[in-house]
């Protein structure tokens, strides 16, 4: 399977390859592809319907229906979609909740009294990345607060703690809507720091934080739509001021909100988000790109043909030789890693920072998550 997927990446690459030449040399026969038989064809392209579906897209927040009455809705044909037609002569395509709401998203990890149920998941068995879809003729989305970032509110270390989220100024009372549709799964007053709390589980895995709320307005298990007011703004819990903190996580692993939403413009930056494995670490911020995070590393991967021209017979010998390359960089990444621990290291932190578990940690070291770790000390990861 893993040699089927990096196959698939090089042809995106061999691909990428001919796109990137300047028009002006580029031929109208440049890519010959008519000999390829017709599962080669399809598996280019869907590649290709992949890369644009990855691509950066401005999307806005779906009209507000909180304010208007759906009067009727039809059938679409298709029993886990329905179609609302509202007052205001709008209309949006629904998922059908009572279909929805049995989703196995919503039922495995399903824990509607403990803020974080998946502790028994091993990270280390996840992808490297997961392709996420976050809208489509369905699903809509709506920005939970749209504002500027406080400065000393983004992702990332903050005054010796992991800051998980985002902080949104706002005033108190201020309307926080449902970012995407999909279930309740806290609602309630959390003593450790976020006040009134409400989390969300959407049906493509993630999970989005509402905290310091100052009034929650949706139950554990409702489904909501997005765009759905969710909560009124507020400073309740760990807060210095009215502000609405929000997190993206994905089975319990957090990353930069920022990764997917323009907060000061209210976007959605696109329509199908490439999760990281490394955007789980703490330093993993939306603003500074790590290398490792590219989204495919060009460099490795693209084959030029020496006159700008890539025929079947190219493609497939480019296919076959950086699916090679790509193959031995993945094994030489299975090869052991260790961390050498600094001042203010702790296993919880070194999980992080390396997309793992402290489980994991602590089977690879033999050692216990209680135990004390010194600086200096050198600490199998990998």
């Amino acid at each position: 399977m893993k040699k089927y997927c990096l196959t698939y990446m090089a042809a995106i690459a061999a691909l990428s390859a001919s796109a990137a030449a300047p028009q002006a040399e580029r031929k109208t026969d440049s890519l010959h592809i008519a000999s390829l038989s017709p599962r080669e064809a399809a598996t280019i392209d869907s590649i290709v319907a992949m890369r644009l579906r990855l691509q950066p897209k401005q999307i806005e927040s779906i009209f507000d229906t909180n304010d208007v009455v759906a009067i009727d809705t039809l059938d679409s044909g298709n029993d886990a979609i329905q179609v609302v037609l509202y007052s205001n002569n709008t209309w949006k395509y629904v998922r059908n909740r009572e279909i929805a709401k049995d989703s196995t998203i919503f039922e495995k990890y399903w824990d509607t009294t403990t803020l974080f149920p998946y502790k028994e998941v091993d990270m280390s068995s996840m992808p490297k990345s997961v392709v996420i879809d976050l809208v489509d003729s369905v699903t809509s989305y709506h920005c939970p607060y749209q504002g500027s970032v406080h400065p000393r509110g983004k992702y990332g270390p903050r005054r010796r703690r992991q800051h998980q989220g985002v902080d949104l100024p706002l005033k108190v009372g201020d309307a926080v809507y449902a970012t995407f549709c999909g279930r309740v799964r806290i609602s309630e007053y959390n003593k450790g720091g976020y006040g009134n709390l409400v989390i969300i589980r959407h049906d493509n895995g993630l999970e989005t934080y509402y905290g310091h709320l100052s009034e929650r307005m949706v139950e554990p298990n409702q489904w909501v739509e997005a765009g759905q007011i969710i909560g009124l703004g507020g400073s309740t819990g760990r807060s210095t001021g009215p502000h609405l903190h929000f997190e993206t996580r994905y089975y319990g692993q957090s990353f930069d909100p920022e990764r997917l939403i323009d907060f000061k413009n209210g976007l959605l930056c696109r329509e199908t988000f490439l999760l990281k494995k490394s955007f789980f670490s703490i330093y993993s911020r939306a603003s500074e790109t790590l290398e490792e995070e590219d989204d495919y590393d060009e460099s490795l991967l693209a084959v030029h043909s020496p006159d700008g021209e890539l025929t079947s017979e190219d493609i497939l010998e480019n296919i076959e030789s950086t699916t090679q390359a790509a193959i031995k960089q993945e094994q030489a990444k299975t090869d052991p890693l260790y961390h050498t621990i600094r001042r203010g290291d702790y296993l919880g932190k070194i999980a992080r920072q390396y997309g793992t578990t402290v489980k994991r940690l602590c089977q690879l070291n033999n050692i216990s998550e209680d135990a004390i770790i010194r600086e200096g000390r050198k600490l199998r990861v990998r």
